[in-house]
């Protein structure tokens, strides 16, 4: 990934660089230093004692836009929504102890989604490291298994290598989070600032080049099979590759599926998407890879939540896998051809190579393939049932929301039912309008996604996509949006409990709904009443109750730019996610509603 985050020159070339004459400043103004070299324009971050002297020089940045958050979380999944939306680095800070500790979760999260971040903390003075000194807390250690690489920083001579080194690291190879622990004393450290410092990095070297054998092997297979599929993850978000992508998918012929990280990589207008699979993918989708003779995965990690019980996936599946990082290959499923490598340009050079196969072998006549999907796809469509309590169905909400604004706006959704919604009913035509935490799964990432996401993109209309569960985790950062000028919007889909984990109990637990009720008397009691809330964040409130008002609230929201808006729908709680996959089970035994299963185990 390139941006104009990350000129970092390769050491090589620095060290032939002309040097220029170094100039005497802090670790703390080489920091801000650093950062306005790599061309970053926007910092999310809190300040406490152990990082003050690098907010001390902030204060002279005219290049620097720092925007307080009301808590570190919000920081971190801020900065994730900043280079989620833009493929540029995004970065947070936070002091020590408590406040390093805050940003563990974004950290983890951005790891899960290979989302370039680096977060910038704080640490007690250098002598007192591992005193249990006050705020002190081991934030390198904790992060150690999480993080792409996490320094410690004591010697602020240091500083403009080991910044360089994060944002290289951020951003090639497979993207994700880096964190810079600079100690106090460094921070306060005279040191020799020069520019562009060299990068000492051994061992890490990123595969981009795939192994043009191994992609021949997959163009043949490719060009050979009769029920092939294209499984694409998240990695052609990250990677770049969609036009590469929607070629191959063009020249192949070949089904589509694209996971829920990988909304948007393929538009769903292709007429040969199948949608998403998985744990609550359409039926279409699910059937194809388990009825796939051949499996091209691009990017795609094989996670639990697609493959279900890992030993009925795809059984009679050979496996291609791509991807740029190798630790993945045959991590969950053996890779019958595993190619490592950077994946627009592995999809690049595919793309050739089945053109010659083709010539070799001819097309392959995929007719009964496609009869048997578009079966599916016309037996079994996404949709939803009217709601026994008469209140709103929140599938309708998300639907006309996604209708309304677009393909161009950008979707930060939260996590739980409303996420699996936003998912299915709205189409995604582009990369990088769909923003969620997939892989951890962290409630409280909307709000914060959305708000770094409009920074990075202010021409662009952003729509946080929440449930009241994980609203009330991090809402507090819509005061940072009013203070910021930072004008998200936000669907609140209010059902008044936590919808994914009712819904289990009333599958799995025999309608036992132990503290998943989040209002007491449900639709008796608004506690918090969300409307007074957003007014009283400096928002605008609003509120729909009736799918009649749908359009019309939607567009009274979208009229207003100059404040974030919040509204509140009260919908359904007894609304459920269909399909689904039930937690380890064959995805041969997925739900299309309660009561039905498909039988997709159609005869070659």
């Amino acid at each position: 990934m390139t941006s104009t985050n990350e000129r970092v020159l390769p050491s090589s070339v620095a060290a032939r660089a002309a040097k220029p004459a170094p100039t005497a400043m802090t670790g703390a103004q080489a920091v801000v230093r650093s950062l306005e070299e790599l061309g970053v324009t926007s910092v999310f971050g809190l300040l406490g004692g152990a990082i003050l002297p690098i907010y001390d020089a902030i204060f002279d940045s005219r290049k620097l836009r720092h925007i307080l958050v009301r808590h570190e979380q919000g920081a971190g999944h801020a900065a994730e929504g900043y280079a989620s939306a833009s493929g540029r680095v995004g970065v947070c800070m936070a002091t020590s102890g408590p406040g390093a500790m805050n940003l563990a979760t974004s950290i983890v999260d951005a790891s899960m989604d290979s989302v370039p971040v680096v977060a910038i903390t704080g640490q007690v003075n250098a002598p007192l490291i591992g005193t249990d000194a006050f705020q002190e807390a081991d934030i390198v250690g904790a992060t150690l298994p999480h993080a792409k690489h996490s320094f410690l920083v004591k010697d602020g001579a240091e500083i403009p290598q080991r910044i360089a080194e994060a944002f290289h690291i951020a951003s090639t190879g497979r993207p994700g989070p880096v964190l810079v622990d600079i100690a106090k004393s460094a921070q306060n450290q005279r040191i020799d600032f020069t520019w562009p410092p060299p990068l000492h990095l051994p061992g890490y070297r990123p595969i981009t080049r795939p192994h043009s054998r191994q992609v021949r092997e997959a163009a043949r297979l490719l060009a050979t099979a009769s029920r092939p599929v294209l499984y694409v993850g998240g990695g052609a978000i990250r990677a770049r590759a969609s036009e590469v992508l929607r070629q191959l998918a063009d020249l192949s012929g070949a089904p589509v599926v694209t996971t829920l990280m990988a909304r948007g990589a393929v538009p769903d207008s292709h007429p040969q998407h199948l949608g998403m699979p998985g744990m609550h993918g359409s039926v279409a989708a699910v059937a194809a890879l388990q009825r796939a003779d051949l499996l091209v995965a691009l990017g795609a990690r094989f996670d639990d939540r697609v493959t279900g019980d890992l030993k009925t996936f795809a059984p009679g599946a050979v496996v291609v896998h791509a991807d740029i990082d190798p630790a993945e290959i045959s991590k969950n499923r053996r890779a019958d051809v595993p190619i490592v490598g950077d994946l627009k340009l592995t999809i690049s050079e595919l793309n050739v190579a089945l053109a010659a196969a083709h010539e070799q072998y001819g097309k392959p006549d995929l007719g009964a393939w496609w009869r048997q999907l578009d079966e599916l796809r016309s037996t079994y469509p996404l949709g939803w049932t009217p709601t026994d309590d008469g209140r709103m169905a929140p599938q309708y909400v998300i639907q006309r929301l996604g209708e309304i604004v677009g393909p161009e706006g950008v979707y930060a959704s939260g996590v739980g039912q409303h996420q699996m919604w936003a998912a299915q009913f709205i189409k995604y035509e582009r990369p990088n309008a769909w923003l969620n935490s997939g892989g951890l799964g962290t409630m409280g990432y909307s709000v914060p996604a959305a708000m770094g996401a409009k920074v990075a993109q202010p021409d662009r209309e952003v729509w946080s996509i929440d449930g009241d569960g994980s609203f009330q985790m991090t809402n507090q950062e819509l005061a940072t949006c009013a203070l910021n000028d930072i004008p998200i919007k936000v669907a609140l889909i209010n059902n008044s409990s936590l919808g994914m984990v009712r819904q289990w109990q009333t599958l799995f637990y025999d309608g036992r709904y132990s503290h998943t009720e989040l209002q007491t008397g449900y639709g008796t009691r608004n506690i918090p009443d969300f409307v007074k809330l957003a007014e009283a964040y400096g928002c605008v409130g609003l509120r729909c109750d009736n799918p009649k008002d749908v359009d019309a609230t939607i567009a009274k929201a979208r009229e207003i730019d100059d404040a974030p808006v919040v509204i509140d729908f009260v919908v359904s709680r007894d609304a459920m996610v269909w399909p689904m996959v039930p937690a380890g089970v064959s995805n041969d035994q997925i739900m299309y509603a309660r009561g039905l299963t498909p039988d997709f185990s159609t005869d070659d």
